[in-house]
């Protein structure tokens, strides 16, 4: 376990051999006319009826049909350049969307103009998983693809190693629940328990999340959460003096009702510790970067008005977002990487037990649910070396 600490401003290091670092997203819709539009781009392939996609748009249109991911990584841009250039680090920052513009092929398809051929990517997902890894690394294959298709340049990427338990990441979070406690009345601060929540999916998908040898039992996406979700509670028992239950939930469900995915449901959870007597919750968004829409309504709408009807105090704790030490976290995590692919040691900092992910995702990691396996960048399986 390292030391927890915030990153901090150290000597000018180098990113060679990269010359510029990707910031890979989900997407989102800004503005009413494209919900639609965007919910056909993520679940092209699926055949579900425009009908259908207008109404599970209306979570999006409640926000008048923005999401705020874009903007959020339009913030997360300014607070990387910012951090790259007070810590003498020449590397220019792009993004790209796998959903939504700026879309992923035409980000590349300019980098590669800009003469940019070795590429660090950053995805705005923390975990393994095949929705929060393998399958951004898929979508760089198929970018990869159209412009070797086009007679373009190839560039080499190189996806950043899972953040989950960085420093950078957790200390934002810990400080986030320490001040979500402080805003719940003192009667109930005490007592309040800690709900960590993440994205629930299907539970064949978290069994065979991370490598083959993690396999099984909600393989490293429930693991890696589990970890994350104890350090933060701990530290906030050493800070506070105070042991507080806890417990790591799940939210955003989506698809047939008949697969089994992840539980227990926040709303449920809240009504479980209604009935148990909890005199107050704090929800813990562990899982997300940012506040986008799956914070904003499931938590914040949803989450927040069955809290209501229960009569039970609660407060949502930030994400860590454009957050400086995230920031500085992403500029260690370069400088690591390009100091491996240099044959250098590297400092390779990381919270809890499991230690530093791996730097390379080995063959049979994250496989999808169903179908062939599609190629995939960035990988010990990809096409491009």
């Amino acid at each position: 376990m390292s030391e927890l600490r915030d990153p901090a401003p150290g000597a000018a290091a180098t990113a060679a051999p990269y010359d510029a670092l990707l910031l890979l997203s989900f997407g989102g819709p800004e503005g009413p006319d494209d919900v639609v539009p965007f919910l056909e781009n993520v679940t092209r392939g699926r055949g579900i009826p425009r009908e259908r996609l207008k109404e599970v748009g209306q979570h999006y249109f409640l926000f008048g049909g923005v999401s705020p991911i874009n903007d959020q990584n339009r913030a997360l841009l300014d607070a990387l350049r910012e951090d790259f250039t007070d810590n003498s680090l020449d590397l220019p920052v792009h993004w790209g969307n796998r959903n939504w513009a700026p879309y992923l092929t035409d980000t590349l398809r300019e980098m590669v103009a800009d003469g940019h051929r070795r590429i660090a990517v950053l995805t705005t997902s923390a975990y393994a998983s095949y929705s929060g890894c393998r399958q951004y690394r898929e979508n760089l294959a198929v970018a990869l693809a159209t412009l070797e298709a086009e007679g373009l340049a190839v560039p080499k990427v190189d996806k950043l190693r899972h953040y989950f338990n960085h420093p950078g990441f957790v200390r934002p979070m810990i400080d986030g629940v320490l001040a979500s406690l402080a805003e719940l009345p003192k009667d109930v601060r005490a007592g309040a328990h800690l709900a960590f929540t993440t994205h629930s999916i299907p539970t064949a998908a978290a069994d065979t999340s991370g490598r083959v040898e993690e396999h099984g039992d909600g393989g490293a996406y429930v693991r890696e959460h589990l970890d994350v979700a104890r350090v933060i509670a701990d530290a906030v028992r050493a800070e506070t003096g105070v042991e507080r239950p806890w417990e790591l939930v799940y939210q955003s469900r989506s698809g047939a009702p008949h697969i089994p995915w992840l539980e227990p449901d926040i709303c449920d959870h809240l009504e479980a510790l209604h009935g148990a007597g909890a005199p107050a919750v704090v929800m813990v968004p562990i899982g997300f970067v940012s506040d986008h829409m799956e914070v904003l309504y499931d938590l914040d709408t949803e989450a927040t008005a069955k809290a209501a009807e229960l009569g039970l105090p609660i407060a949502r704790s930030a994400t860590v977002g454009a957050d400086p030490r995230f920031a500085a976290a992403v500029r260690e995590l370069v400088v690591e990487r390009a100091a491996i692919e240099r044959g250098q040691p590297a400092q390779r900092c990381a919270l809890g037990a499991l230690g530093p992910s791996h730097d390379l995702c080995p063959i049979g990691c994250c496989p999808a649910a169903r179908g062939a396996a599609k190629p995939a960048a960035a990988g010990a399986d990809s096409p491009y070396a």
